[in-house]
């Protein structure tokens, strides 16, 4: 599923989701899309941002069996 933030020629934007890009494709080729606030069809796609998840911090390494750390590693009292 794609989800895409729309226009229409009077400037209001509004979001619809799709099954893929060339479902939106033929959808707007047929003038079946509209806008919810003033039914117009000349729509567009809108200018987004995309959405990227944050990446996850790694967890400090653990030497000895447990994670009570060594003291004597290149990581001694980070973990």
């Amino acid at each position: 599923m794609i989800l895409y933030t729309l226009r229409c020629s009077h400037d209001h934007h509004f979001e619809e989701w799709f099954s893929n890009s060339a479902e939106y494709d033929s959808k707007k080729e047929a003038g079946e899309l509209k806008c919810p606030e003033c039914g117009d069809v000349q729509v567009a796609k809108a200018i987004m941002a995309p959405k990227v998840a944050k990446a996850a911090a790694a967890p400090a390494p653990a030497c000895m069996p447990g994670g009570g750390g060594c003291g004597g590693c290149a990581f001694a009292g980070q973990h």
